[in-house]
């Protein structure tokens, strides 16, 4: 049995999204603006590109605004030229809900792995993103602003109305020094012992949740010692095959939303 510690069950993380009034098919775009009706919004030259030349809007089309604070608006294109245009605020077609509470923990890989992890990790409901150096992480530098650009472009696609927090790296000692306790850390552990995640998992529904996921070399002796030590952590394993990293971070994110996250609907 793993040496770290479950707790009491409970039910955690608030349903998701109201899909049911979710439009597939409407452009959506991030625009870091107060979002009311009558208001309008700028795009910069790449997003009026995209909007005018790639998409092949024309004036009067519709697209969807979100800003990660005032829900989701349809606007309507004015001003079209050949690189610029204007949008016009309608109404609200959805209002903002709760921010995702779900933090992921990641070593940092190399950018273009990285910018897969990150999208995908936003895509599994990942509210916080928070990169960790470990013993064997082989990427010391991370470039955050490319971070929350992935995490944005993954909201504009997958419908999500918050903006997952891009942090800064922290050591994974100076992180556990100041951890709050009340949330529980799931520690992804290449070496824990064959027992069913779901198991381990389901003790832990209605707490507040963290995922953490290790560098392609795995964690050192010491640091998954000293992980498993702490009451606030749970280690699971991912089956019996050894994933890359950016594959285990879809992995575990799916067990937890599947176990005791927003896929049971509750």
């Amino acid at each position: 049995m793993s040496p770290c510690r479950y707790l009491q069950k409970q039910r955690f993380l608030t349903k998701p999204d109201d899909m049911e009034r979710y439009d597939f098919r409407t452009q959506r775009l991030f625009a870091d603006i107060t979002l009311t009706a009558g208001g309008t919004f700028e795009p910069d030259r790449a997003q009026a590109n995209y909007l005018l030349n790639v998409l092949r809007l024309k004036e009067g089309s519709n697209v969807l605004l979100f800003n990660g604070r005032d829900g989701e608006w349809l606007a309507q294109i004015t001003g079209a030229k050949r690189k610029e245009c204007s949008l016009v605020l309608l109404h609200q077609t959805r209002p903002q809900p709760p921010a995702l509470d779900l933090h992921y923990l990641f070593a940092p890989l190399k950018q273009a792995r990285l910018d897969y992890m990150v999208q995908k990790a936003v895509e599994m409901g990942a509210g916080v993103l928070q990169p960790v150096l470990t013993h064997h992480t082989q990427v010391n530098r991370l470039n955050t602003e490319r971070m929350r650009a992935n995490a944005i472009e993954a909201a504009e696609q997958c419908g999500i109305l918050s903006i997952a927090d891009s942090r800064e790296p922290l050591k994974l000692e100076a992180l556990l020094s100041k951890w709050d306790t009340g949330r529980q850390i799931i520690f992804c552990d290449e070496s824990a012992p064959d027992q069913d995640p779901f198991a381990l998992l389901e003790p832990l529904a209605g707490r507040p949740l963290a995922v953490l996921i290790g560098p392609e070399g795995g964690f050192s002796q010491g640091e998954r010692e000293y992980l498993c030590s702490q009451p606030f952590v749970t280690a699971i394993g991912l089956g019996p095959r050894i994933l890359r990293a950016d594959t285990a971070a879809v992995a575990a994110l799916a067990v937890v939303q599947a176990a005791i996250g927003d896929w049971r609907g509750i």
